[in-house]
């Protein structure tokens, strides 16, 4: 079997790894990936149990529990100074029976490109930016910008992120993408004392504002911060440090130790979209997978982990069908679907309640932060994690049992 995988992101570095272990003995996996150099976008994200699951299921536990950032607890303060809830994940990580790996996105890649290129079968190609696709029964030809003509696929894989060159192709129509309403400044710094509890995520809010800091390994903080701005709003990355200097003026001296310890050259400013629901990723032999297909606002932490679940799916269903695409197709289409598009509008919602669209809404969230316990939030985080794929906690368990 000939697969073609556009995009070499957490999805497509994924889906290869899962591939190569599903797929029958002399398949060929190939990985087109636009720019030259796969320099990761962003400080570090944030792996949460089910994430963490499908790593471990191909046989990657080890390498994210060692470079992961160890956060043990979570609190919120108010921007005023005033704390709201502090409480241990312990409840949490036991009831999905699985930590959460916050972690640098150079480490990530980096035992994703390892897992890829060490697996069978794989082959990844840079500087390749796909452009358009055409289906001609069961084969598939794409096409790059350099004019090269990629032909006889019989599976594409479109993971190319959520400004995909070909979502549109796979969906027969333009697929919009919506301003959620902010934008998000993130980066890493050193953890200090001052900044705070190195084994703890800690955020702050008020007026419809957020900053967090999150352990995230090497001994750094993941920070963002987020502010609700008008859609294209220019850019100033020497004026970033003054800038959020401005928005956060008064807030608690662990917000401005963090704004005077980061380096404005290497923060990253993202206005913050998600793409319209989509009624199916699938379109003869051609798939949408991760944010390509469900692109979301960051606000549940959930699309990395998605688009890993994606993978192991579609690998899954691949295997299960060898000798039927079609059907593994649609049986990908029907679950994935499912799971991800009601987390697309469940992360717009929180977004939207987050960050003030209706600021009553936003006092009353202040409000229950101030007498929550951690329950609710775990709950409802619990709730989302152990959504995953129901075999993925049998396999774990056995690989335990014969590491043994």
């Amino acid at each position: 079997m000939k697969v073609v995988i556009i995009g070499g992101g957490i999805g497509g570095l994924t889906t290869a790894i899962a591939l190569s272990q599903r797929l029958p003995e002399g398949s060929q996996i190939d990985i087109y990936e636009r720019v030259p150099d796969l320099t990761p976008i962003g400080a570090a994200i944030s792996v949460w149990g089910n994430g963490v699951k499908v790593l471990k299921a191909l046989g990657l536990g080890a390498q994210i529990e060692g470079y992961a950032g160890d956060m043990q607890s979570m609190a919120y303060t108010s921007s005023t100074g005033v704390p709201l809830c502090d409480f241990p994940l312990s409840p949490l990580y036991e009831r999905v029976s699985q930590r959460a790996c916050p972690i640098a996105r150079t480490n990530l890649q980096k035992l994703l490109l390892d897992g890829a290129l060490g697996a069978r079968g794989v082959k990844l190609y840079l500087n390749k930016r796909a452009m358009n696709m055409a289906q001609n029964g069961d084969k598939v030809s794409v096409t790059f910008e350099d004019g090269e003509v990629v032909e006889g696929a019989d599976l594409v894989v479109v993971a190319d992120g959520t400004h995909s060159k070909l979502r549109d192709v796979v969906a027969g129509r333009a697929v919009a993408r919506n301003y959620v309403g902010y934008v998000n400044f993130n980066g890493a710094v050193p953890i200090t004392p001052a900044l705070g509890d190195p084994r703890k995520w800690t955020q702050f809010v008020g007026d419809g504002k957020r900053v967090s800091m999150m352990p995230m390994g090497d001994g750094k903080f993941y920070f963002f911060f987020d502010v609700v701005l008008p859609p294209k709003t220019a850019s100033h990355p020497d004026r970033y440090r003054e800038e959020l200097a401005t928005h956060f003026a008064g807030w608690p001296q662990p917000v401005q130790e963090l704004i005077a310890a980061l380096n404005p050259a290497t923060v990253a400013r993202v206005d913050i979209n998600d793409i319209e629901e989509l009624e199916t990723f699938v379109s003869g032999r051609a798939v949408l997978l991760g944010d390509s297909a469900h692109g979301t606002a960051p606000d549940l932490g959930q699309g990395g982990c998605q688009a890993m679940e994606d993978a192991w799916v579609l690998a899954r269903c691949l295997g299960d069908h060898a000798d039927n695409v079609a059907a593994a197709l649609k049986q990908y289409d029907t679950e994935r679907v499912a799971r991800t598009v009601h987390l697309v509008s469940r992360a717009r919602k929180r977004a939207e309640m987050i960050h003030g669209k209706d600021m009553d809404a936003t006092r009353a969230w202040y409000a229950e932060l101030a007498v929550e316990t951690g329950e609710n939030i775990m709950d409802g985080m619990a709730k989302t994690i152990l959504g995953a794929p129901a075999e993925l906690d049998g396999i774990i368990a056995k690989q335990t049992t014969a590491a043994a």
